[in-house]
């Protein structure tokens, strides 16, 4: 590390630079799983402290994405399961939970019968609490990977990072392993809808089940996951799960013993990706960055230090792909937080500093104030012997899936991300409610959203840069065209997939695209991304139909 790095500033890494989109909601660090749960949505906060801190806001852009509504959850998961989660509280769970006491068949009785047949349903209870504002967290995390996945679609950046995303143990109807809504799986279909074909690499712990599951069937996505495997949750992940029917060879799992070393994890990691490159060729790849793999997890078994897990971010992003980081596990927090920024910084191209600046959880890093998560001394159960022979068998799947998949061109839909908006209106608002930050944001009005003119320029003037604010492009034949080049390509609806897992189940069939009639001009939609701009720091990149919201 050189010497200004270790003085606690930023330092360039070498290399292409990349465009780099950062999504983060004040909100999420207000969600609580309960006093004695391991996940702690505090980290991501802690993460963003570190991240505005060392002052990588000046080397990126830093949006705050709409939250994920209902229909666009759907896409993936059952509309049951969905308006379960919407719906479900605390209250409601105490209230069943005293309606268990009354006698007989009323409808107290009835009540607290369906809730707690609905929670075994969808497993909804130890691992996954019910908490005060569990929808919104699900929509918060979801939104993110979903407007990160769009914006890589349409060349806004060449990495999109969303910290709280990367709950990759949903199933379609089920939470599962702290998770309730698979916002990788959402991000994944979003991609779809431009990308022929998507790599999913997961660095968790955990064995990423319920992504696989998601997309078992289909060689439109291979998923590939680094995990312990044996008497540990989810307890899936054998080397011999390779998919099934077209997805057969395109699920690739590489389980690992406790202790695993920097070193030993590169030897594998890298080949293992390289050839993966080279045989599916994917053009755009979607990164777990779990931090339950970091040494010292309170969870995890693994023996990874910072630098050796960021080494996989590094890697991932030397071959120029389009990048969806995400978060994941972590449930040591400093280390989580920590190891977050760093990656983060590598995303933005920039190393940062040994020395932790000072930010408003400074207390947390003590005593050494470091930002290096360092190995500790546990055994590596992972033989020289063994990591040879399982690498041996994922190169043989690969090997037997031929040629990388085609995919017939299709017409991209016209239909974007659900933008409608879902706010209530005033008078029906609960005022004893908190409003959201999302929502705040919604009411902050530009400076020039005060004329009385919606297409005037500085001075009252209706000029060429005042109809390219509106998302308009002027013609030089003085003729005025809806959108622009890049706000023709703005997603569509993203198509649904089933997530089908046994070979009595029918085989999962490419995603379908709708097309439009001939003549018929694709229906503009904005994004739904609120833009946070720092004093002096980005311009707006010219798409004023985006919808972006500058706030100070």
């Amino acid at each position: 590390m050189s010497s200004t790095a270790a003085a606690g500033i930023m330092t360039p890494v070498t290399g292409a630079k990349k465009r780099t989109c950062y999504f983060f909601d004040s909100d999420i660090g207000n969600y609580h799983y309960g006093p004695s749960h391991p996940m702690k949505p505090h980290r991501i906060r802690m993460t963003h402290s570190l991240v505005m801190n060392y002052g990588l806001y000046k080397k990126m852009e830093i949006f705050r994405a709409k939250p994920a509504t209902r229909k666009e959850m759907a896409q993936f998961h059952t509309d049951e399961y969905v308006d379960f989660l919407s719906r479900v509280t605390p209250d409601l769970i105490e209230q069943a939970a005293e309606g268990m006491g009354v006698t007989g068949a009323g409808t107290g009785a009835a009540r607290a019968g369906g809730i707690s047949r609905e929670m075994g349903k969808f497993n909804v209870g130890d691992d996954c609490p019910v908490f005060d504002g569990l929808f919104e967290y699900c929509s918060i995390s979801a939104g993110g990977s979903m407007e990160g996945a769009a914006r890589l679609s349409r060349d806004k950046c060449d990495i999109a990072i969303n910290w709280a995303g990367g709950l990759h143990h949903a199933k379609k109807a089920e939470a599962s392993g702290f998770c309730y809504i698979n916002d990788i799986v959402l991000g994944i279909l979003e991609l779809l809808r431009y990308h022929p074909r998507v790599l999913y690499v997961d660095i968790d712990v955990h064995h990423g089940d319920g992504v696989e599951e998601a997309f078992y069937t289909t060689d439109r996505v291979m998923t590939c996951s680094f995990h312990k495997y044996g008497e540990f949750f989810p307890g899936t992940g054998d080397i011999k799960d390779i998919g099934y029917g077209k997805g057969r060879n395109y699920s690739v799992n590489f389980p690992l013993r406790d202790g695993i070393t920097d070193e030993a994890y590169k030897s594998v990691f890298e080949p293992v990706i390289s050839q993966i490159m080279e045989w599916y060729r994917p053009s755009a790849v979607v990164l777990q960055c779990g931090g339950d793999s970091l040494s010292g997890d309170k969870i995890g078994t693994l023996n990874l230090s910072m630098r050796g897990h960021a080494n996989c971010v590094q890697y991932i992003k030397s071959f120029g792909l389009p990048l969806l980081l995400l978060g994941g596990g972590g449930y040591t927090i400093r280390n989580v937080s920590r190891t977050w920024a760093f990656e983060t910084g590598l995303a933005a191209g920039q190393e940062l500093g040994g020395n932790i600046p000072m930010n408003e959880y400074y207390e947390y890093y003590g005593p050494t104030y470091q930002l290096d998560v360092p190995q500790c001394n546990m055994d590596d159960l992972n033989t020289r012997e063994y990591l040879e022979k399982i690498k041996t068998q994922v190169f043989e799947t690969l090997r037997h899936t031929g040629a990388a998949p085609s995919v017939q061109l299709q017409p991209i839909p016209r239909t974007a991300m659900d933008l409608d908006s879902d706010d209530e209106e005033e008078d029906t608002r609960d005022p004893n409610q908190r409003r959201s930050q999302h929502s705040r944001d919604a009411q902050i009005q530009r400076d020039d959203e005060f004329s009385d003119s919606e297409d005037e320029g500085e001075g009252g003037r209706r000029d060429r840069q005042s109809w390219q604010s509106l998302g308009t492009d002027v013609k030089g034949n003085g003729s005025v065209a809806a959108g622009s080049a890049n706000g023709a390509k703005m997603m569509g609806g993203t198509p649904s997939i089933e997530a089908l897992t046994t070979p009595g189940q029918a085989e999962a069939e490419d995603v379908e695209v709708p097309k439009g009639g001939p003549g018929e001009e694709e229906n503009l939609t904005v994004s739904a991304a609120r833009r946070t701009t720092v004093a002096g720091e980005g311009e707006d990149d010219g798409q004023g139909g985006d919808g972006d919201v500058s706030m100070s």
